[in-house]
């Protein structure tokens, strides 16, 4: 049987997939994941068949305005229509479909009958427990919370609005809004899989049916993968070392970032890792090692403590590891990550990025690496993870789906 997962957005939008890809593939399934360019050797590494969507290279996650991101989502949207019908739809026994893709996998299931299920990252359905991931703003209490959930979706849906109308012109299918055939999913009770932990996000009460939180999906880890030497290196050197970096986050940001990390780091007197990310950041000396992209697996567990940009892949892999975080949100759905790891103890308050200076960043270091609070809390949440299975989760959806095994 023949699986197509589509994903497309940031590295950390991607690299989960490439996991659960190699999970189902274990299972005996044969699978693609259809993304975009820059992320075919991630896809090929982990032994799954590249599909290529059409897609500008700035994507919504790089920018930090509200309302430039909204004018970059429609035009990133836009152009992963564009060709979308003709890199999923063949050869495709079940559709695995990300929040970013499913708005227009949705008529592909509609024009070809292909069973499909979501696989989400983030949780997107309305709900009294928290406001809209993506808005950034405390709880407004169960009924604004439910609201603003909703008039978020219809803000998400206008993004699509262009895509839609073109692809389903391309299926042949009559005319529907986004909006439309967000109901009609509703409705039949689509399921969608959440692939974060409940240790983070417990599944919400009020959440309608057909929507389960399963447990995260790993970035796919090749079998002997190591550090590199020089890493190593500097690991064995002295004690345990803070990493700082901002992911895909901060272009052009990192003179600043690397001079304000560098001085708290010395300032709260511990050895540091930077990773240089989209910022840039970069510094040398005895204290402080500049890296490139590494498995998180296999360094997080190795450090005293994780300075990120609350991406979603960020702060579970920290949280995995057992690993006290400070928070650095940048934009779109981090502020909502960085308070949910505030609120398990994991991480300290977060730091919003304008405000990030060097005092407050040695203050949150000392705080999570001084005392033990907050590293008893990351590792309470790291041991509930070690039970999860979440591709083993998606595993038996598309067994239930289709009637049975491979």
């Amino acid at each position: 049987m023949r699986i197509l997962i589509a994903a497309a957005g940031s590295r950390g939008d991607v690299a989960p997939y490439t996991g659960l890809g190699a999970e189902l593939r274990r299972a005996g399934y044969d699978v693609a994941l259809a993304t975009t360019e820059p992320f075919a050797r991630l896809v090929r590494d982990a032994g799954l068949e590249f599909r290529s969507l059409a897609a500008g290279t700035r994507v919504p996650g790089g920018v930090t305005g509200q309302r430039d991101m909204l004018r970059t989502a429609a035009t990133f949207v836009t152009e992963l229509g564009d060709g979308f019908a003709d890199a999923v739809a063949v050869g495709s026994d079940v559709l695995l479909l990300s929040a970013t893709t499913a708005p227009l996998g949705w008529h592909l299931t509609e024009a070809t009958g292909t069973p499909s299920l979501g696989v989400y990252l983030q949780p997107t359905a309305p709900t009294g427990d928290f406001p809209p991931v993506v808005t950034a703003s405390r709880s407004l209490g169960r009924p604004a919370n439910r609201a603003t959930g909703r008039i978020a979706l219809r803000m998400a849906d206008r993004v699509y609005t262009q895509a839609v109308a073109k692809l389903r012109q391309r299926l042949g299918l009559p005319p529907a809004s986004p909006s439309e055939m967000r109901r009609r999913q509703e409705q039949a009770n689509w399921p969608i899989l959440h692939g974060f932990s409940p240790a983070l996000v417990p599944r919400p009460p009020d959440w309608r049916t057909g929507l389960d939180v399963v447990g995260n999906w790993w970035p796919h880890l090749a079998a002997g993968a190591r550090l590199p030497a020089g890493l190593e290196d500097f690991l064995g050197a002295g004690p345990r070392p803070v990493l700082i970096g901002f992911g895909s986050m901060a272009s052009g940001e990192g003179e600043r970032l690397s001079g304000i990390a560098v001085r708290a780091l010395r300032r709260a007197g511990l050895r540091g890792i930077l990773q240089s990310g989209s910022a840039g950041l970069a510094a040398e000396g005895d204290d402080v090692l500049t890296i490139g992209d590494v498995p998180h697996a296999l360094l997080f567990p190795r450090l005293a403590a994780v300075v990120h940009h609350a991406g979603a892949g960020t702060s579970a892999a920290a949280l995995r590891a057992g690993v006290p975080a400070v928070t650095v949100p940048v934009t779109a759905d981090q502020p909502f990550w960085a308070g949910r790891l505030a609120s398990l103890g994991a991480a300290t308050g977060p730091i919003r990025f304008r405000s990030l200076t060097t005092e407050r960043l040695a203050d949150a270091l000392a705080q999570v690496t001084k005392g033990q609070a907050h590293g008893r809390a990351a590792a309470a949440a790291a041991k509930s993870m070690a039970t999860e299975n979440g591709a083993g989760q998606v595993v038996e959806a598309i067994q239930q789906l289709t009637g049975g095994p491979v």
